[in-house]
């Protein structure tokens, strides 16, 4: 039985397996080390003394510095340890990576939904876009009537779903930083799920103006503009509620009726847009779930496919480490600018990326958030970057791309349904029943415990990875293949149940 996990040879600290962790007195056989402490599943011990200031290692790389010393066969817990500063974006350089040497994955295909500018989604949705928040109870109203009375009659149609956010009153709205938040819902009504098809909903005082989005889809290529409605809800001609209603309605089955023509038919996996995240993170995540995601993602990359990985908090002690798999100095010199960004976007917070550590992660045996970095970069897996977007930017190439966002679950996926991903792909170690509104999420557990507990919401367990039962590229493989099937149709766990989360809209930019 596995009673500890070391990752790398350079580590000074291994991770307590079993579901009880281990007990002060046991003999930690792989090392030969009686403990002193007891150590709770997902947490470190220290494989030899570790003296006051030096560092503590995991992955091969210093996540932490002892504040005293810490005796070999000890509970490394974080009143022990100091955080490291993070790594300087200023002495970062640019060096040619070298080319990857992974043959092409040729062959396989899904049965997507094709739109009008090429761009497949993998499910047929009637999305109700709104300017502001105001509008939301109506909207939910029209949805639950088309839901309940019409959708029953458009069998090809996957879903309706009002698109709720709580941007566009009271915002300044030529701040600065307000073309985070515009940028994000004028491309949320692209997304590849929505067929094409966008019916937008304002109040007609707020001050993201329906005419602002219009103006924007004019200049969207390939959008067919009879596919584009939109209803101000304080226009004379509409007489109380019910006539809001029926207006609505009277548009959705338009949309419905086109959408209902919709087919599936085979496309090859290049035209998949997937993103990758994680959240209720722990120290297995970085074992089995993440690296089990790094390596779908790179069969996907290889297929020709396009992966989206974000949460700049979470990467943003693994820059070194991005930088040097930049494809070009242009890709490089973006990543460093977005990277720049965040870091005084927290500053102006008063805060800094040491503050997206929960309560949840340390439980979860993770000390601080080099530790969670870490483990949260590898999803990425091992391919080059070829592109890095601002948060909410519409994706336009392929390959492995960094999508600078927030690391908060609501906000990442919001953004990355802005860009443009059609399926997500997310990691959970101390559960969430998380799930995006337009959008599958295939979910994984990083701990056999949490698959067996949450039976009915995790889509694939990857802790049999820690007990050697099973490996990173088979269980890669796996995900891969669960990806494909998903993308054409199945539903995971959190889709079948009807559970989704709100959108969230990133705003930086002052409220008013």
């Amino acid at each position: 039985m596995i009673q500890a996990i070391k990752i790398h040879n350079d580590d000074n600290v291994a991770v307590a397996v079993g579901s009880q962790g281990l007990r002060a007195g046991e003999i930690l056989e792989s090392e030969g080390l009686k403990l002193i402490d007891d150590v709770p599943q997902g947490h470190k011990i220290a494989l030899t003394d570790i003296p006051s200031g030096a560092p503590v290692i995991r992955y091969g790389v210093t996540i932490a510095r002892a504040k005293d010393l810490i005796p070999a066969g000890s509970w490394v817990k974080e009143a022990l340890v100091e955080i490291p500063p993070s790594p300087a974006l200023d002495e970062l350089v640019y060096k040619q990576p070298q080319e990857k040497k992974m043959e092409p994955l040729e062959g396989y295909t899904f049965m997507g939904f094709r739109n009008p500018d090429r761009s497949v989604g993998t499910r047929n949705i009637l999305g109700i876009s709104t300017t502001v928040q105001c509008v939301s109870g109506v909207v939910n109203h029209v949805v639950k009537v088309l839901k309940e009375k019409h959708l029953s009659s458009y069998p090809h149609v996957d879903d309706v779903v009002a698109l709720n956010h709580s941007y566009g009153c009271g915002v300044a709205y030529n701040a600065d930083d307000a073309f985070i938040p515009i940028r994000s819902v004028k491309n949320l009504t692209l997304n590849p799920n929505l067929g094409g098809e966008v019916m937008m909903v304002g109040l007609g005082c707020e001050k993201l103006e329906m005419k602002h989005l219009e103006a924007f889809l004019q200049t969207v290529d390939a959008l067919p503009q009879e596919r584009v409605s939109s209803l101000i809800l304080q226009n004379e001609e509409l007489k109380g509620f019910q006539s809001m209603v029926d207006a609505l309605v009277r548009q959705g089955i338009e949309h419905l009726e086109r959408l209902n023509k919709r087919r599936r038919e085979e496309c090859p996996l290049s035209d998949l847009v997937i993103g990758v995240q994680c959240g209720g993170s722990d120290a297995f995540s970085g074992l089995t779930a993440n690296p089990s995601i790094g390596y779908a993602v790179d069969l996907l990359v290889r297929a020709g496919g396009t992966a989206l990985f974000s949460e700049v908090t979470e990467v943003r002690d693994a820059a070194p480490v991005l930088a040097s798999r930049c494809a070009d100095k242009e890709t490089f010199e973006t990543l460093k600018k977005e990277l720049d960004w965040y870091d005084s976007y927290l500053k102006r917070g008063g805060a800094d990326r040491s503050a997206n550590t929960t309560p949840g992660n340390k439980q979860g045996g993770l000390v601080n958030i080099v530790e969670k970095a870490m483990g949260s970069v590898v999803k990425s897996g091992s391919m080059n970057i070829s592109g890095v977007l601002g948060p909410g930017e519409r994706v336009s190439g392929k390959g492995l791309i960094f999508a600078a966002t927030p690391a908060s679950d609501f906000v990442c996926g919001t953004c990355q349904l802005a860009s443009g991903i059609s399926l997500q792909i997310f990691s959970t170690g101390r559960g969430t029943p998380y799930n995006l509104p337009i959008a599958p999420v295939v979910k994984l557990s990083s701990r056999r415990d949490l698959s067996q507990r949450w039976y009915d919401l995790v889509d694939l367990d990857t802790g049999d990875i820690a007990w050697g039962e099973a490996g990173i590229e088979e269980t890669g493989w796996k995900l891969f293949h669960l990806i494909i099937e998903v993308a054409s149709g199945r539903k995971p766990a959190a889709e079948a149940l009807g559970l989704y989360n709100d959108l969230v809209i990133f705003n930086p930019a002052p409220i008013t």
